[in-house]
């Protein structure tokens, strides 16, 4: 009876476990979905304000949000074409870790805009801009190549894949129509296997291997008939004797 008892805790322990570990991972999972939708919302929030700004705010504020969005823009993109490719191809994965290092580069340069935005001083940050443009232009650059020759491969490997089953197909359909390269032309004759002139044999009809030979000069050769006392002249074949008259 003790035993069954303990035994009953330990599965009464077993579910409690199970059950908080699911519990901390149902939880766990829905943090993380709230907070992806909360970094979505907050980044939609901030590209449609450096978006507004670029377009209607003049003089340096509007040239540096033109430079963050230029950047940020840039960089989505290629994150998104590199992660969603090195599913599909393994050789990938160096272009991501260079990526991964430029992304670093990105976000101080980011940061660096950003503040320089805010600072109230638009006379010394208009002497810093020329220097960020460029370094966002490297910045873009670089991402963009990187972006470009991901999907040129991908596109490149499509194609052959292509271009492979499209030969695949055409060999296959050429097996499947097999008869047309056998088939005799229609104007040419069939041939029957008999000679000239001679009536043509219907199914069932026996050949006569004992009716009229020809000689050599031409003439008919008469039938004879075969000698009982004769054999096949076949080597392993004896000579049959004749019956005794005894």
């Amino acid at each position: 009876m003790e035993a069954v008892v303990w035994i009953m805790a330990l599965l009464f322990l077993a579910f409690v476990g199970l059950g908080v570990y699911v519990t901390v991972k149902a939880v766990g999972a829905a943090k993380r979905g709230v907070d992806r939708t909360i970094t979505q919302a907050r980044r939609t929030v901030e590209d449609t304000t450096l978006r507004a700004k670029s377009y209607g705010q003049p003089g340096i504020g509007g040239e540096l949000a033109q430079l963050r969005l230029a950047l940020r823009t840039s960089m989505r993109a290629t994150q998104e074409a590199l992660t969603a490719g090195v599913a599909s191809d393994a050789s990938l994965s160096e272009s991501l870790a260079l990526f991964e290092r430029l992304s670093d580069y990105g976000h101080q340069l980011d940061d660096e805009l950003r503040r320089l935005e805010r600072d109230p001083d638009k006379a010394r940050a208009a002497e810093q801009v020329p220097e960020l443009r460029e370094r966002t232009e490297q910045v873009v650059e670089s991402a963009d190549s990187l972006r470009w020759a991901a999907r040129d491969r991908a596109r490149k490997f499509a194609d052959d894949d292509l271009a492979s089953l499209s030969e695949q197909i055409r060999m296959e359909s050429g097996a499947l129509r097999h008869w047309a390269a056998v088939e005799p032309d229609a104007d040419q004759p069939q041939g029957t296997g008999q000679t000239p002139g001679e009536p043509a044999r219907t199914w069932g009809e026996a050949v006569d291997e004992t009716g009229p030979r020809q000689h050599a000069d031409g003439g008919p050769q008469a039938i004879t008939g075969r000698d009982p006392n004769r054999q096949a002249g076949y080597p392993w074949q004896k000579t049959a004797r004749p019956e005794s008259t005894t």
